[in-house]
């Protein structure tokens, strides 16, 4: 019996019927053409300008990355092209970081529900994109390396469990009167801008009025701050220091890649930060890795194998120990990196830099 994967707030695993009928066609083929053609609508920094307001630039982001949702929900559909739910994936989860990083100016209370339904989004799509990164990065390219039986047989099932996966989380997500809803309702709130009618007081209006500039700079340092309290002193033996390290370092890319055409330089600051998240992500990998393996293998009585799932997390761990070696680089490479956003700007000298910063750290106020 094969296991659904606990959501991401925890839970216990769910047991799946393995009575999948799937054919070669079914199970997909990687297309040649639908990757290009789809790399060509991949997301670019959303439309922020230095001009805007707070409000306007919240706007600018969630209609951008909204729209690019939508762009990719036919390629989410099918694994032939496994760049589909990757994206979705990612254009879901750039959302949800966009609402807490304006939460100084956006009232919780208007975007609470948006943040419980994209959190619904992304946990409907997280197991298809697991499965297709362990079938794509991990048992295809150990299929000629690990000299074991069963590779076959464990490619088999977990092709299966990813068949079921996008059948009943994927295309049930997408096909689902709640997405529908979600899409209505967001799309609607985003236009009306609902948060600046259910903002209250003058220092919330005041904020989210500013000029956009010196917002982002104060949300930029501060995400930057909490990168370092996490990676300056971190045990790279365990996994969740390092998982906090992680998160916080998508967060500041994400904030990044938001405001990169606010300030000249934030695409060379992102590259210094390439290095760490990717071996942060490909450790990250090991752990699903484990969890994964877990879960294939429950209810299975094949020797050979749990002698092949021994095989690939010794493997994946041994990559896992290999990459530590180059953090001290990768770090240190982010920590020298030059900040575009602290130069100050001639927007910033225009609109007056005090009374802005004012408006973007809410603590100037008191």
């Amino acid at each position: 019996m094969l296991y659904r994967m606990p959501r991401p707030e925890g839970g216990a695993w769910q047991p799946l019927d393995t009575s999948v009928k799937t054919s070669d066609q079914a199970l997909g083929t990687p297309s040649t053409n639908s990757s290009l053609e789809a790399m060509a609508s991949k997301s670019k920094s959303p439309p922020v300008s230095a001009d805007q307001t707070v409000s306007e630039s919240f706007a600018s982001i969630l209609r951008h990355n909204f729209e690019n949702m939508e762009r990719w929900e036919h390629t989410a559909r099918s694994w032939a092209d496994i760049e589909g739910v990757h994206q979705l994936r990612v254009t879901v989860r750039r959302m949800r970081s966009a609402l807490p990083l304006f939460e100084s100016a956006i009232p919780r209370s208007s975007d609470r529900h948006w943040r419980e339904e994209m959190r619904w989004l992304a946990g409907e799509l997280g197991l298809a994109r697991d499965l297709d990164v362990f079938i794509s990065e991990v048992l295809v390219s150990l299929d000629a390396k690990l000299p074991l039986k069963g590779a076959d047989r464990f490619m088999r099932i977990a092709e299966q469990r990813r068949a079921r996966a996008y059948e009943e989380q994927v295309r049930g997500m997408l096909d689902s009167g709640r997405y529908r809803r979600f899409k209505e309702g967001f799309g609607a709130w985003l236009d009306s801008r609902e948060w600046e009618k259910t903002a209250q007081g003058a220092k919330r209006a005041e904020r989210l009025s500013a000029n956009i500039i010196p917002y982002a700079r104060n949300r930029l340092d501060k995400q930057e701050r909490r990168v370092l309290a996490a990676g300056s002193h971190v045990n790279r033996d365990k996994p969740e220091e390092m998982h906090r390290l992680r998160i916080a370092c998508k967060k500041l890319r994400y904030a990044a890649e938001f405001f990169q055409p606010l300030f000249t330089g934030m695409d060379v600051f992102i590259s210094h930060m390439k290095g760490l998240q990717d071996l942060l992500g490909t450790l990250n990998d090991v752990a699903v890795t484990q969890n994964l393996l877990g879960a294939l293998l429950t209810g299975q009585k094949d020797r050979q194998l749990f002698i092949y799932a021994g095989g690939i997390l010794g493997w994946r761990t041994c990559d896992s120990h290999h990459m530590l070696i180059r953090f001290d680089g990768c770090w240190e490479e982010f920590v020298e990196a030059q900040h575009p956003w602290w130069k100050k700007s001639q927007t910033d000298r225009a609109a007056g830099s005090d009374s802005a910063d004012k408006a973007a750290d809410p603590s100037k106020n008191s």
